[in-house]
């Protein structure tokens, strides 16, 4: 969720006077935490995932299904095994910006073994298990909603809730009630209040909607309270929201993952950011806001429009008051550059900057890519501060800094080691729809992470100009973009640096699949790298499972959520071909998702009919890998050139593995050209 510091909340006409204050004690931080661990080397690999589960009220007398808000007496139940067991706990619980929004992720993080893939999805079916222990059937439900189909609605909530500005000053909207918000922090409703009274009024988020045969000409939603701001801010023809919780009040799944040192990171942030709309079309997961059928399939633009707290002179809709500067995009959205050098010539976008903040990070060391990355994160103003918390010992605390990096919503994050931790420099991957089941979300999450092994074991190159990423981010959230667009992407994956090297238009089943005589496909390489590894049987009979679901999905075989959704509510015998996502269709599609989650009934249109052999255990032969691993990283780092372009005279106890297989493998990130170039 962020930065989750306590204490009193300031308005904003209190942060504004002190958000340059924040900014640059905010880059003096970051260059201590710099200057500490630029050189931090050989942290193995260590991932896990987040998961945002939804609570669901489910009324069976009247057939209708609401958002239950009461994370908030859930959670504290939920954290007494981590604040009890502190480094021994299965599961770990977090609030999230609404209070029908719960995160979960596993107590401890993944390790570098490929037996780890295994443990996934009994990990995430273990969460569920604690969640539902908690709640009370049969009126209460877990179902992981990218996007609630009728958030917005009357009485959406509950309980319910009268809504309207007078009811609502933090968000002051006409339709989501800020009781619906968690309310045991202030960090949300002062977001909430601030990146509103920044922007100079509410929200604006304006979705195409999607026309049937009866959907009214032009469509124009009701507008209940209106004080004329939605009069204005609103288009014929598409759905229409004004608060942050629209957004923030939707769910995803999310990756992290630890590097071996900062240029490892940094690599694997510019190599992923590429693969964050393919990504998302394939796991599309939202096709209805506000209880309209919208023309497209995922929440990004959603959650983009819902913390654009963008002044009207920075969005290009009124004069440029001083100190402003025209801003291309909300602090939400797809990354605006890559940030290793050997990346540069492929941000082909101005990037927007103080000189001022990139000459004290240049002044202190950083390359020009780095510092112009951190500089440009810092354009943003801080938009939730405590007034026990401005003054700071830069010297060991970072919150100015992550109050503007952790309010940086981005399809990539880069995320520099905490201070005094055993954490790494990580990455997080942020643009996946949460899935309806343990299966498909696992299997999404071993898809990401395994494909950063390959990138580093074969040294591919999934680089394409910055401009084609943000084009094939627009695509990507359409309507069935997974079987109808194309997305630019690279035809030749060798690690050549060129921007010049060719870029092809291609669809998701290219991509993913391959295409006869020509590329040859994510899967095929990642299925090549498998069987140069010593993977157990189990393992592989999963990891193969969930290689399928991404293989069907991406050439139609299966549906996408967004299209099963969508199927389901058309073909629903109360739907009026007028785009109403009516009560009755909400409470049916709800008690079928939520038996569909359980495992009570199949779906095999949606994800086929796995059964994998995951358990949440590590097993013996890991415990080996894991003390071969530490024996490599012992004699890695009596190496005199830490650097250096090739790591001798390891080997590993069965002889099956190459020495820079087995530690990229592990995660120890050797400095090598892998196992040869792949040509392609």
């Amino acid at each position: 969720m962020g930065l989750l510091s306590v204490g009193t909340p300031l308005a904003w006409k209190d942060t504004k006077k002190l958000a340059e204050y924040v900014k640059k004690h905010g880059i003096v931080q970051f260059i201590n935490l710099y200057r500490k661990l630029k050189n931090r080397q050989r942290d193995t690999l260590k991932w896990g995932d987040e998961i945002e589960y939804t609570l669901v009220y489910l009324d069976h007398e009247k057939k209708a299904a609401r958002l239950l808000l009461k994370c908030n007496e859930y959670l504290p139940e939920l954290q007494e095994d981590e604040n009890n067991n502190p480094g021994k706990n299965t599961s770990a619980w977090r609030m999230e910006y609404a209070n029908y929004m719960i995160e979960g992720t596993p107590g401890q993080p993944f390790g570098g073994c490929l037996t780890q893939f295994n443990r996934v999805e009994k990990s995430m079916k273990s969460r569920r298990e604690e969640l539902e222990r908690m709640i009370q059937r049969p009126n209460e439900a877990i179902i992981c909603f990218a996007s609630f189909p009728r958030i917005g609605c009357p009485d959406f909530t509950e309980p319910t809730y009268e809504v309207s500005p007078e009811l609502n000053p933090a968000s002051n909207s006409l339709y989501y009630p800020d009781a619906a918000v968690y309310p045991d922090h202030p960090r949300f409703l002062t977001l909430t209040k601030n990146i509103r009274s920044r922007r100079g009024g509410r929200q604006a988020i304006n979705i195409p909607v999607f026309r049937d045969e009866k959907t009214p000409e032009p469509f124009l939603p009701a507008t209940p309270n209106d004080d004329g701001q939605a009069a204005k801010g609103m288009k014929p023809d598409h759905v229409y929201m004004d608060a942050m919780g629209f957004g923030m009040g939707c769910s995803c799944l999310q990756v992290t993952f630890q590097a071996c040192n900062i240029d490892e990171a940094r690599l694997l942030y510019d190599q992923l950011a590429g693969l964050g709309p393919i990504m998302m079309a394939l796991s599309a997961a939202s096709p209805a806001f506000q209880g309209t059928l919208a023309d497209v399939d995922c929440r990004w633009d959603v959650i983009a429009g819902s913390v654009d707290d963008r002044t009207p002179g920075e969005r290009g809709t009124g004069p440029l008051q001083e100190g402003e500067r025209l801003i291309p995009k909300s602090r939400y959205d797809c990354i605006d550059m890559y940030i290793s050098p050997c990346s540069k010539d492929f941000n082909d976008r101005p990037i927007l900057y103080d000189k001022e903040h990139k000459q004290m990070l240049l002044d202190e060391g950083l390359d020009d890519v780095l510092a112009e990355h951190i500089a440009h994160l810092f354009i943003r103003d801080p938009i939730s501060l405590f007034a026990e918390k401005l003054d700071l010992n830069d010297e060991v605390e970072v919150d100015h800094f992550e109050n503007i990096q952790s309010t940086n919503w981005q399809s990539v994050r880069f995320k520099p080691p905490p201070p005094n931790s055993q954490i790494g420099w990580r990455v997080e991957f942020r643009t996946i729809e949460v899935q309806l089941t343990d299966f498909e979300n696992a299997a999404y999450v071993v898809f990401v992470v395994l494909l950063t092994r390959v990138i580093l074991s074969y040294n591919l190159n999934l680089l394409i100009p910055i401009s084609k990423v943000e084009e094939n981010m627009r695509r990507a959230v359409k309507r069935d973009a997974v079987l109808n667009e194309k997305f630019f992407f690279r035809s030749a994956l060798n690690c050549n640096k060129n921007a010049d090297e060719p870029v092809e238009e291609m669809s998701i089943d290219e991509i993913i699949n391959g295409k006869d005589g020509g590329f040859p496909g994510l899967i095929s390489l990642m299925k090549s790298y498998i069987k140069s590894m010593d993977v157990d049987v189990d393992t592989v009979c999963t990891i193969t499972q969930y290689l399928n679901l991404i293989s069907k999905r991406a050439s139609g075989e299966l549906k996408t959520p967004a299209n099963w959704m969508r199927n389901f509510i058309v073909n629903h015998e109360t739907y009026k071909r007028d785009s109403e996502v009516n009560e009755r269709i909400m409470y049916d599609l709800a008690v079928k998702c939520d038996s569909i989650s359980r495992e009570l009934v199949g779906c095999p249109e949606l994800f086929g009919n796995p059964k994998t052999k995951s358990a949440n255990v590590t097993l013996p032969r890991c415990e080996k890998v894991k003390q071969e691993v530490e024996s490599i990283t012992e004699k890695i780092l009596q190496q005199q050139e830490l650097d250096s372009t090739k790591v001798k005279d390891l080997s590993d106890s069965k002889g099956t593995l190459d020495d820079d297989r087995f530690a990229k493998a592990a995660g120890l990130g050797v400095l090598s050209d892998g196992p040869g170039h792949v040509q392609m």
